[in-house]
């Protein structure tokens, strides 16, 4: 009975924190996110700064900082724990920071799917040509790292790992999932995890109680990926999921660098949670087949979309992240 109260406590957060915490407390946010950490998870401060790539600090203010907004709070000598499920929290609205990492992030794959950037690049690369600090640099790359966008060299430096870059891959990228994920649905193996799809359900419902006008590209990004990951993870084929997880994370960069039309994003959410419908309904059948056509319209949607990109239409192709 308490969970509505707090939902609305984190709903709107207090004045962002000087310094760098605000981008760390939505870093932590993020992992939260990521992980779907149930209501009393502990979050250890070493874990975290280990996965964020900064001191324990940074970490500590940016904690107390989100309890303050009433989404962690604190027992003495035993730490900060969670409040509220990750599922809860999908709606925050965290303060604007336009210096943030997802702007920073966001900045430096821009530049990398444009060419501006190398397939290679250091530390240093980057913090003399957007005048960042190492730190700053270190948690975009981190990030990429652990997205899988970008590795960390045997010697020094980083190195870009290939993804989607020209409108004849990203078609054939289409095709390909137009081609696994409806037969993904149709294998003798193929069992519902109740926990997983419970999860994806969370996840578009939020969308369309308020998250698709609020979450940053990247967790628009991620809520369609994992919805269509965890389809052909029931198939129990591990070539299958491979297969689609190569395919995402190949055209995350893409995703990321384009502009959101977000009213498109309430039809795919829609049509997300029929067939779940269909799937935990038993027809598969059924569910296999408008599988098929959710993907071939968002093909035809976003190809369009690039072509008229590319004739100089548009200055930057709207697309839905979510498929």
């Amino acid at each position: 009975m308490n969970t509505p109260r707090a939902a609305k406590k984190a709903s709107s957060m207090p004045p962002p924190p000087s310094g760098i915490a605000n981008s760390v407390a939505a870093g932590i946010l993020e992992y939260i996110r990521k992980l779907d950490l149930p209501a009393g998870e502990r979050l250890r401060e070493q874990t975290l700064a280990n996965e964020l790539g900064v001191s324990r600090s940074p970490i500590r203010k940016a904690l107390q900082y989100m309890e303050s907004a009433g989404i962690v709070e604190s027992s003495p000598n035993r730490g900060f724990f969670l409040k509220q499920r990750a599922a809860d929290l999908m709606r925050l609205d965290m303060p604007a920071d336009e210096e943030s990492d997802e702007a920073l992030y966001l900045r430096v794959a821009e530049e990398r799917l444009s060419g501006a950037l190398p397939e290679e690049i250091t530390e240093v690369d980057l913090m003399e040509r957007y005048d960042l600090s190492r730190l700053q640099v270190q948690r975009v790359l981190n990030r990429m790292g652990r997205e899988g966008l970008a590795e960390r060299k045997p010697g020094r430096g980083w190195v870009f790992r290939p993804f989607l870059s020209t409108d004849t891959a990203y078609r054939e990228g289409y095709r390909f999932r137009m081609i696994i994920e409806p037969a993904a649905l149709l294998e003798p193996s193929f069992r519902i995890d109740k926990v997983a799809f419970d999860r994806i359900r969370r996840d578009q419902q939020a969308m369309l109680d308020g998250g698709i006008e609020k979450w940053p590209r990247s967790e628009l990004f991620r809520a369609g990926a994992q919805f269509h990951e965890t389809l052909v993870a029931a198939s129990n084929n591990s070539f299958l999921l491979e297969s689609i997880r190569n395919v995402n994370q190949l055209r995350r960069l893409v995703e990321y660098r384009v502009n959101v039309d977000r009213s498109r994003l309430y039809r795919q959410c829609g049509e997300h949670l029929m067939l779940l419908d269909l799937i935990e309904g038993g027809d598969r059948v059924e569910a296999s087949y408008k599988l098929r056509q959710h993907l071939d319209v968002a093909r035809s949607i976003k190809l369009h979309d690039a072509d008229e990109a590319t004739d100089g239409k548009t200055k930057s192709s709207p697309v839905e992240v979510n498929v």
